[in-house]
């Protein structure tokens, strides 16, 4: 994003809505500016409206820096997947996407957010250090087209510098793997100067039990339990029970993020 200075009268009500704080006011002048390598081309300073002289410009944006406005702005589309924002159903859709089957958990790791938002040289130190944990990044997560070599978590050189509003490392894994998972991960947010969060999901057993949680427990993790079933999203997808019919309950559908 861009100010048009001619334009510019320095109302000063375009600097609330910046969701990286990269709007600022020029010194000595009634004119506003904005740091463009902190912008993250979210457009939400455009789409509020409030420039009454339509100073704020979106020029054309060129690869890599498109890139911030695939992971950012909510109305453009990732090439990968077609979908907008970040781009991803990730693993809280389980029960449409099936993606994760009994026995296996679905994670993710969300960087960034508003007001903070993350360099993608961060995202890449956080995948490396899973991937040598052996996890299985989602193909249909369009981080995932980020990696130079997904088996290593390594970001392509030219787009570590672009910064996003928040964008998520999805990746399936096994039981047995996530005590290590979260305490690589406890290690490697020493080393990240944003905030992230990691989400944990698995289906509900039969007994009503959540194996994702009490292995989380076990495991010393601070946890915020959240019940979700995605009602609207469709036809599930995918049979869990093993039958080539759609079985069970929905209560045996649902999963916990």
């Amino acid at each position: 994003m861009q100010v048009v200075a001619e334009r510019c009268t320095g109302c000063l009500k375009c600097v609330d809505y910046c969701s990286v704080g990269a709007i600022s006011k020029v010194s000595g002048k009634r004119l506003v500016e904005i740091e463009e390598d902190e912008c993250v081309e979210c457009g939400v300073c455009k789409r509020s409206g409030v420039c009454l002289t339509d100073a704020l410009f979106q020029p054309e944006l060129a690869y890599p820096r498109r890139i911030r406005a695939e992971f950012s702005d909510p109305s453009v589309p990732h090439p990968s997947t077609g979908g907008g924002g970040r781009g991803t159903e990730e693993c809280k859709t389980n029960d449409v996407t099936g993606r994760y089957p009994r026995g296996h958990i679905g994670m993710a790791c969300e960087m960034g957010r508003p007001g903070v938002g993350a360099r993608l040289y961060q995202l890449e130190t956080v995948a490396m250090a899973l991937a040598k944990l052996g996890v299985e990044f989602e193909k249909q997560n369009p981080v995932y087209y980020l990696y130079e070599d997904p088996k290593t978590g390594k970001v392509k050189e030219e787009v570590k510098n672009e910064k996003v509003l928040s964008a998520i490392i999805e990746f399936g894994t096994t039981p047995d793997k996530v005590p290590a998972i979260l305490e690589t991960l406890r290690q490697v947010q020493k080393e990240v100067k944003t905030v992230f969060s990691v989400d944990m999901c698995s289906l509900i057993e039969p007994d009503g039990s959540i194996p994702v949680e009490q292995i989380a427990r076990e495991a010393g993790a601070n946890l915020r339990p959240n019940g979700k079933s995605n009602i609207g999203l469709g036809r599930p997808r995918f049979n869990f029970f093993g039958s080539g019919e759609e079985s069970g309950s929905p209560g045996e559908k649902e999963e916990q993020r």
